[in-house]
């Protein structure tokens, strides 16, 4: 199963230099904090539809395989995140099977509830980089987070309806 905005996200280019963004632009795109909560600061009930979730193998990524460890196996969760039943986001996590163990192993069990409520309450959360992407005219960004020194990516692609724009 895909979505539209799914192709779009994986679709984005990456600039190799950071552009110079505009405040609130980059006050968005550079956010170091949970995207779910900074939707939900603006008076919204944020909600998620699970579009496809499983394993993938290596071959299944693109460059993303750059940014991860060679390992045989990913966990793959692809959603739309909906601000009042909006969708105003779309997000790709992939996690080497690696990263799925103790703790960790609860991000196959998120179902319908945002990455960020799991994320965001956990003391060993710490973020690589991000990097900024465009296709078109949607803003996207791509982040390597890790959760006790477990690397997973992060990919977030902001849709019309969102406030970035």
């Amino acid at each position: 199963m895909s979505h539209p905005a799914l192709t779009r996200l994986r679709a984005l280019r990456y600039f190799a230099v950071m552009p110079s963004l505009p405040p609130p632009l980059s006050d968005w795109l550079l956010l170091e904090d949970s995207m779910t909560q900074r939707f939900e600061q603006q008076g919204k009930q944020v909600t998620v539809t699970l579009v496809n979730e499983g394993y993938i193998g290596r071959d299944a990524l693109t460059d993303e395989a750059a940014l991860l460890p060679d390992e045989p196996r990913y966990w793959l969760r692809e959603i739309i995140l909906n601000a009042d039943g909006e969708p105003w986001l779309a997000g790709r996590t992939v996690a080497p099977e690696s990263t799925l163990c103790g703790p960790e192993l609860a991000l196959q069990q998120l179902g319908q509830t945002p990455l960020g409520r799991y994320l965001f309450t956990s003391s060993t959360l710490t973020r690589d980089f991000i990097e900024i992407g465009r296709d078109a005219a949607l803003w996207g960004r791509r982040s390597r987070l890790r959760l006790s020194g477990k690397p997973l990516l992060l990919t977030e692609l902001f849709l019309p309806a969102s406030p970035l724009y």
